[in-house]
């Protein structure tokens, strides 16, 4: 009887100890009979640790009296107690594990339960992960397809549908690329499989059809899924529209570097250009030529006809441009009423005289435009690279001398750069002369422009503006000297000077009329490049009026950006850690790309007078563009030259934040400002 006994004890531990199932015997009382080496194992205890103590020691603290009772429950009315649980590792980590039980009845005593264990928690993990990735898949914003090995698709998520009008039913078993537009060569996707095949991955842009046939343009990329083997499994695209995306960064491309006027290329693809012939003829050792064209007193044409009329006339400018050099490198418009000619591959000097001959010529010949004959003329300065210089700066410099040499001996005509133009040099010494003593005299005088809310038509910032007010000139323009204190380095201490007084005049409005108004000063590049921040003296006027860094906003260009250097980059930087905010004026002039916007941190964009004088032709679109694409990423945008109350309604439409210009109101002196400010609404 004992014998028969021992052996099958024996063969029941025997049994326990191989099998890979963990199986445990808890008593009455819920403390551990019997441990199998399986069970110690999934809960990392050994056997000793769990022998004799509750089974509750696996659970967390605040589950274990309602185990303990569900345990004792189940015993006494043989329940069934079997699913998933959470528990704990020895080590406290969580796990998921699956059990039953059963009633166990020993020879004496009170009844017990037979459990056995399985560690479901990488099976739940996984089961976890897959419904998250479902979720992905159903919810994403991208179009997914996933294929067999032989590309034929097998599933679509929902975005799949809305991006391309397809159902699965419609195109499950077929290959994607019965969608194809066509606009690929064959080639192309030659590479797209190599690239599948080398590497398992592939990323790039592809044209397709929708549904209706219309194509667009998809950012895609492709996944090679393989079996452990290292068999081909299934293929997984993702992609995107980006049809609109593109359109809009080939306006803001084609806003970078060309002119909305005239569309010839503008100063920043110019100066591309002008590397380019240097570099080429630095190569071939021939000559190239810098061609610079002014208008003579084109500004009169603006001021009897109106801008319209002005713009109108630098195109058909343009237009005669083209057609006098139609073998030049480069013609551009750089700004304003100047241009500027490339002409490379020089065998002789003539050959400029002859082009530079005719467009004077055609230049001559009188210009329609809204039925009224309009006559101009230009004054041309040349420069030979590198028989003047091969200094590129240099280049130009020469060739701004050379056309100022013609305006001042009576414009219309031409000239090419010579020593004898130091005469103008002089000249522009004694201007230089004048200018300091302007500086030390007080000459200067700050005027304010209002910029208005769109939405609420209240003055929410002023622009300070410096006039010259000489005793025997009058009213100097800054566009004649502001040139002129940049080259010279005065520019530092009169662009501080402006600023401590609008900062003044500015806290003097804050206590009297609207605490929250701002002011924006413009910035020189050379103010930035020349102070380090710590010496910048405004920064302290701030403090002197306890006035907060966001009472401020300072102008900026876009050619700062573009050759921004190290003090230029860590001043910025200072100010905008100060809550000083940056706006970047005139923009679309020059050239800004989204980078630069970012690294920056720019708070605002001033659209250039020129785009919003244009909003019934190119300037809406490239408006519509610079508006959504400053929105999208946090940027406000104030409109300049706001003239007409249509302009305004247009601007409004747009979704512009603020504007500025005869509209609202034109430069005033701080007197003529206040008469605003106690209303503080411009219609």
């Amino acid at each position: 009887m004992n014998k028969t006994h021992w052996d099958e004890s024996g063969l029941f531990q025997a049994i326990l100890d191989k099998c890979p199932v963990g199986i445990a015997v808890i008593d009455y009382d819920g403390l551990y009979l019997t441990v199998n080496p399986a069970y110690c194992d999934i809960y990392g205890y050994t056997q000793s640790e769990m022998l004799n103590h509750s089974f509750t020691m696996i659970f967390p603290a605040a589950d274990k009296q309602a185990v303990l009772e569900r345990h004792h429950q189940f015993i006494k009315e043989g329940t069934r107690l079997g699913g998933e649980w959470p528990v704990l590792h020895h080590d406290g980590s969580q796990m998921t594990v699956f059990s039953e039980s059963v009633t166990f009845y020993p020879a004496q005593g009170l009844p017990a339960r037979l459990v056995y264990v399985q560690n479901i928690t990488e099976r739940k993990k996984a089961q976890e992960q897959m419904k998250i990735a479902a979720a992905v898949f159903e919810a994403s914003q991208e179009a997914i397809v996933v294929t067999d090995c032989e590309n034929n698709i097998i599933s679509i998520n929902p975005a799949f549908t809305i991006l391309t009008g397809w159902s699965l039913e419609e195109v499950k078993g077929h290959n994607p690329r019965e969608f194809k537009s066509g606009r690929h060569p064959r080639s192309f996707y030659t590479e797209m499989w190599q690239a599948l095949n080398d590497s398992g991955q592939w990323m790039g842009e592809v044209w397709d059809r929708h549904k209706d046939g219309t194509e667009f343009l998809k950012e895609l990329s492709i996944s090679v899924i393989k079996d452990p083997a290292g068999n081909v499994i299934n293929y997984v695209g993702m992609f995107s529209d980006i049809t609109l995306r593109k359109k809009q960064e080939e306006l803001i491309w084609q806003q970078a570097n060309y002119d909305a006027v005239t569309g010839l290329p503008n100063r920043h693809l110019f100066q591309s250009k002008l590397e380019q012939a240097a570099r080429h003829a630095s190569r071939t050792h021939r000559i190239m030529a810098l061609m610079l064209i002014d208008l003579d007193q084109f500004k009169s044409v603006n001021d009897s006809m109106g801008h319209r009329a002005g713009d109108e006339l630098l195109g058909r400018v343009g237009m005669r441009l083209l057609e006098c050099a139609s073998n030049a490198e480069c013609i551009a418009r750089l700004g304003g009423d100047e241009f500027a000619i490339i002409i490379s591959d020089i065998n002789d000097p003539s050959e400029c005289t002859d082009i530079a001959r005719n467009i004077l010529r055609k230049l001559e010949m009188p210009f329609t435009i809204n039925g009224e004959s309009m006559f101009v003329s230009a004054s041309i300065g040349i420069s030979l690279y590198p028989t003047d210089t091969e200094n590129l700066e240099d280049l130009f410099k020469n060739a701004d001398q050379a056309m100022y040499a013609v305006k001042n001996a009576g414009r219309k005509n031409f000239r090419y750069y010579s020593r004898a133009l130091h005469d103008a040099i002089h000249a522009r010494l004694r201007m230089m002369r004048n200018l300091r003593k302007a500086l030390e005299e007080n000459q200067f005088v700050v005027y304010y422009q209002p910029i208005v809310s769109l939405t609420t038509g209240q003055i929410t910032r002023m622009e300070a503006l410096v006039r010259w007010l000489h005793p025997v000139q009058g009213i100097i323009s800054p566009d004649v000297f502001i040139p002129l204190a940049e080259d010279t380095g005065l520019i530092v201490p009169m662009g501080n000077w402006i600023a401590n007084q609008a900062i003044t005049q500015l806290a003097y409005w804050r206590q009297k009329y609207d605490p929250q108004l701002k002011m924006a000063i413009n910035l020189s590049p050379i103010q930035l490049r020349s102070q380090e921040f710590e010496e910048i003296p405004w920064i302290r006027d701030l403090q002197n009026h306890k006035l907060s860094g966001d009472a401020v906003t300072i102008e900026i260009t876009e050619g700062l950006l573009l050759n921004s250097e190290t003090r230029v980059n860590h001043n910025l930087k200072m100010m905008h850690q100060i809550g000083i905010q940056i706006a970047i004026d005139d923009f679309g002039t020059g050239y800004s790309s989204l980078a630069y916007l970012r690294k920056f941190n720019i708070d605002f964009l001033k659209i250039d007078r020129s785009f919003v004088e244009d909003l019934k032709g190119v300037g809406f679109e490239l408006c519509t563009a610079i508006i959504a694409m400053a929105h999208s990423l946090g940027l406000g945008v104030i409109a300049e030259g706001v003239e007409t109350e249509e302009q305004k309604k247009l601007l409004m439409e747009l979704g512009c934040d603020a504007m500025q210009g005869y509209l609202c109101s034109k430069p005033l002196s701080a007197n003529e400002i206040e008469k605003l400010l106690v209303s503080s609404y411009v219609r």
